[in-house]
């Protein structure tokens, strides 16, 4: 193009910043190619003013122009550039680059300025110290330098707050999202600090403090559903059921209905807060939830809560969707709240079961059991416990991957031994007793399957999760089929399985209080009383016997 011409570069300079600022607009994001604008237009002053930067970095070239660029009519378009560029550094999270930029500003402008005092946050005392230059009526701007100054004190606050929020520093964090929150921005910017705000307090351990943030979070713009999930999950950590169920219920509502957003109802910057602000930590806290989650967590809740009735329906609804498509309907992204779909399967044959269904709860366990009998190998031998190498090797990344494969294995082999044991829980309950057996012993031969190998048995604490669970399932498949042979009369054989299930949990109540009736009905009554005085002795107490007769 044509040379620099120190007179027309004011003129050059503001269509620059113009025609950027409408480039982002148009874009809607700050992206590197009109950074580079900005470089090039540094370029043109140095050379204009007999000087070169080629060579240098960005952060070096604003330097040099700073410091020797001294015409008095270059300092209003210079700082608006500044602005900008800090604009695009701090949409790629380089808060230091943008600090020392707005430094070698207020140096320019006044180099006696006082420093930013101990404590105080340097960035934002740069912005707020920061002159803007005037504007000129000849060289009108499509966004006020003075709107683009607060805009940036909100970014840089709400940025410098999520970073605090993610490293642990909750009540700096707080003080900044609270400064962000006082700043320039949407209603929709707005929503999302008080929402980040509130998920700060939760975090800080004030449940109570947090709920009001969410709230305002919901009255500054009702569309912010995040806000609602948060409060869902603060009202479950408050253990206020009610109230949770009712805010998981509005939410699945609204992501039902998928209200379009509403249009913003204030002025139109083409530099906004939500261009800058746009880290891994708020796409997390932001997260929508998935239609099929918010159903999924209303009937786990209902079901822990007791409401058995709400419990099935929710999970039905769940499954109903499920077979709508299950790529449309579950997330598979890391942070879902839905786990393995056989374990809503087994959930819901629960809720069957506890709402006298019975039948169909067997049903329900039978589509387990179906679908995971050809993953399951006739053998799987694996270790207790997880040895985690020192130094990740090939050979290392190989065992993982075996490692992971067996777990695999594990998880469906638990989740179909767990159909198993659902299936004989609801026979013994409709009074089939010997298809109760039946269901029972086949548990109990699937389990037969996982060869354990490692260090003995010693302490519990480090075996795997999968074949702690696998432990837990074979204990109640022995104290229910032992329950089932007692029915039959078949002391012996229940006898011998309420001995194996106190070997695999010593001092376990039920099987204890079982295996007392068994010795009984087998006439060994004085070693029952024996049994029965050591048990009533245990620290499981009246309660054991009460859960004992329960199962």
């Amino acid at each position: 193009g044509l040379p620099p011409a120190l007179p027309a570069l004011p003129l050059e300079l503001t269509v620059l910043y113009n025609s950027l600022l409408f480039a982002t607009g148009a874009s809607d994001s700050a992206i590197q190619g009109e950074a580079e604008g900005i470089r090039q237009g540094l370029l043109r002053v140095l050379e204009a003013c007999g000087a070169c930067g080629q060579g240098l970095s960005t952060e070096e070239l604003w330097q040099k122009v700073l410091q020797e660029v001294t015409v008095e009519e270059l300092q209003a378009p210079l700082h608006r550039l500044g602005a900008l560029q800090a604009a695009w550094w701090l949409a790629a999270s380089r808060l230091g680059s943008a600090a020392g930029l707005f430094r070698l500003l207020s140096n320019a402008e006044d180099p006696g300025r006082a420093r930013c005092s101990e404590g105080e946050n340097e960035l934002l005392y740069l912005l707020k110290a920061w002159r803007v230059p005037a504007e000129v009526a000849s060289l009108p701007l499509v966004q006020s330098a003075e709107d683009l100054k607060e805009i940036l004190c909100t970014a840089a606050a709400f940025l410098q707050g999520l970073q605090e929020l993610e490293a642990g520093n909750f009540p700096t964090a707080l003080s900044l999202l609270q400064e962000a929150a006082g700043g320039f921005c949407s209603k929709k910017v707005l929503a999302q600090i008080y929402t980040c705000l509130g998920c700060c307090a939760q975090r800080m351990g004030k449940p109570q403090t947090a709920l009001q943030h969410l709230k305002r979070a919901l009255q500054v713009d009702f569309q912010c559903l995040p806000a609602l999930s948060h409060a869902a999950a603060v009202y479950h950590e408050l253990g206020e059921t009610e109230a949770e169920l009712q805010a998981l219920a509005l939410l699945y509502e609204a992501l039902e209905k998928k209200t379009p957003a509403a249009a913003s109802s204030g002025p139109y910057f083409l530099i906004r807060t939500e261009l800058l602000v746009h880290t891994p930590i708020l796409a997390s806290l932001l997260r929508h939830r998935h239609p099929s989650e918010v159903k999924y967590l209303l009937a786990q809740r209902c079901l822990q809560d007791g409401r058995v009735a709400d419990a099935v329906e929710h999970y039905l609804d769940f499954l109903a969707l499920l077979q709508e498509g299950l790529q449309q309907q579950v997330p598979l992204d890391g942070g879902s709240a839905l786990p393995r779909i056989p374990e809503v399967f087994l959930e819901a044959a629960s809720a069957l079961e506890q709402a006298g269904r019975h039948q169909d709860a067997i049903t329900m366990c039978e589509e387990v059991i179906s679908r995971t009998t050809d993953l399951i190998p006739r053998t799987l031998r694996v270790e207790e416990r997880l040895e985690q190498p020192e130094c990740p090797s090939p050979e290392a990344g190989l065992a993982g991957g075996l490692l992971s494969q067996k777990k695999e294995s594990l998880c469906c082999l638990a989740w179909r031994a767990a159909g198993y044991l659902h299936q004989g829980w609801a026979w013994a309950k409709l009074g089939e007793s010997k298809e109760a057996v039946t269901q029972f012993s086949r548990c109990l031969g699937d389990l037969l399957r996982v060869q354990l190998y490692g260090c003995g048995v010693e302490p519990t604490e480090s075996l795997l999760p999968e074949v702690e669970v696998l432990q837990k399932i074979r204990l109640l498949s022995l104290i229910g089929r032992g329950a089932q042979f007692l029915e039959l009369g078949r002391h012996k054989e229940a006898l011998l399985d309420f001995q194996h299930g106190l070997q695999i949990l010593p001092g376990d109540p039920a099987a204890a209080s079982y295996l007392v009736q068994a010795l009984w009905k087998l006439n060994r009554k004085q070693e029952a009383a024996a049994r029965w005085q050591k048990f009533s002795q245990s620290p499981a107490g009246e309660d054991g016997q009460q859960e004992g007769q329960g199962r």
